[in-house]
């Protein structure tokens, strides 16, 4: 069975996907990748680096798919695209708040997407749908965060591109992510036998060392841009404590990915504790935005406040390589009302996700896939930090059991 599951396909866990929206590396700005991440409910953008125009690559797409529905034959169209990258809106925003930028937004947002683009090259992973699951959980155990996979058709030959996506080497492609693995793992969970019902400290999962935290009172525009980014190229969160090391809640990527623009300047000018209080309920209370808006002005960013209103219109140029429909155009291009789209949900978006040393490795996953987030949490009894369980140490618990038991099943076999 271990063979069998480690064997499967990784196109199995694409079945559903949406293909992916895409930016050119080349053409794209800041306001570009701001723009299609309002129009989309996806957490990333994609980067492409493509030898072409989106505009021909669909036009030889649906050319190469009209002969093929005419002649019964594949045409392969000759095009040369590799995905160099994602884009979110924390990558945004912390290149907003830079004291540099907050000066100037405008001019910020008009900067190329590649100065969001995170130098790490291994990020993002190209891999066939024909691969295998263990395939994909290498690449992750070896530091990818996103896999880039090409969605299948019934017959590959006939490729009918959705108008919201964009064609790359004549088809579209989705994300394949740490939580996708995960979740299918979990439902195959009773195959790797007793472990995780195990306690996260005997399976050696807490990490004490690679975490990342800031300290209540601290000014946001020192102590957290570095780390959130750290923490985002980790796919972690940064945990917020008190003096004494207690956790007290967190700011995490998943949360300003909810977020909009408007909480660059919040960072540029608040406390780490204002700035949860900011981002907390689905939207900033009105004392703490007037608060904003005064330091900005005591700062002479008298630019800086325009990020804050409704009709900026930043965000409003279309991207250069078409990724954008006649479909997408109709949706404003202000504001999305990103803290709006959550208002209706009254919960707290800076409370971490913690457990206790002695939880099980089973009941850590059930948290981290029903908060959707890539970690959880360690704290001991008295509320102090400990540690953190991340999703590529889980998966490296599952891929070390699986591997095992793969070894048995050969070993068996081979003495029959």
């Amino acid at each position: 069975m271990a063979v069998r599951l480690l064997g499967h396909e990784v196109s199995e866990l694409c079945i559903g996907k949406p293909a992916l929206r895409s930016l050119s590396v080349s053409d794209a700005t800041v306001a570009d990748a701001l723009s299609a991440l309002k129009r989309s409910d996806e957490r990333y953008v994609s980067v492409w680096s493509c030898q072409h125009s989106w505009r021909k690559a669909k036009a030889a797409a649906a050319l190469a798919a009209a002969a093929a529905a005419t002649n019964g034959v594949e045409i392969n169209v000759q095009d040369s695209c590799k995905c160099v990258g994602k884009v979110c809106m924390v990558d945004i925003i912390c290149f907003l708040s830079k004291e540099e930028n907050l000066s100037n937004p405008g001019i910020a947002l008009q900067s190329p997407v590649s100065v969001l683009i995170s130098k790490g090259s291994g990020f993002v992973k190209h891999l066939e749908p024909n691969a295998s699951l263990s395939d994909a959980i290498d690449l992750i155990l070896e530091g990818a965060q996103n896999l880039v996979i090409p969605l299948r058709t019934r017959k590959t030959f006939v490729h009918k591109p959705s108008s919201s996506s964009t064609i790359h080497n004549n088809r579209e492609y989705c994300w394949l992510t740490q939580e996708d693995i995960l979740r299918y793992l979990f439902n195959h969970i009773g195959l790797i036998g007793p472990a995780p019902n195990h306690p996260i400290e005997s399976l050696n999962m807490i990490d004490k060392d690679n975490f990342f935290t800031v300290k209540y009172d601290d000014p946001a525009a020192s102590a957290l841009p570095g780390v959130m980014a750290k923490s985002l190229a980790k796919q972690t969160s940064v945990a917020v404590v008190d003096g004494e090391g207690k956790v007290m809640g967190e700011i995490s990527p998943s949360t300003l990915n909810s977020c909009d623009e408007s909480v660059a300047p919040a960072i540029a000018t608040l406390s780490i504790g204002d700035l949860m209080a900011y981002i907390d309920y689905g939207g900033p209370p009105e004392e703490l935005l007037r608060l904003v808006r005064k330091r900005l002005e005591e700062r002479n960013m008298e630019a800086s406040p325009e990020l804050m209103d409704d009709e900026s219109g930043f965000s409003s140029s279309s991207s250069a390589n078409g990724s954008s429909s006649d479909e997408e155009s109709s949706v404003g291009s202000g504001r999305s009302g990103r803290f709006g789209r959550y208002s209706t949900r009254v919960v707290r978006w800076s409370e971490g996700t913690v457990c206790r040393p002695w939880s099980s490795l089973v009941a850590v996953m059930i948290q981290a896939l029903s908060c959707r987030v890539s970690y959880v949490w360690v704290v001991d009894e008295d509320g102090s930090l400990t540690g953190i369980v991340t999703s590529t140490g889980v998966l490296r618990v599952f891929r070390e059991r699986l591997s095992y038991m793969v070894k048995a099943e050969t070993d068996h076999n081979s003495n029959l």
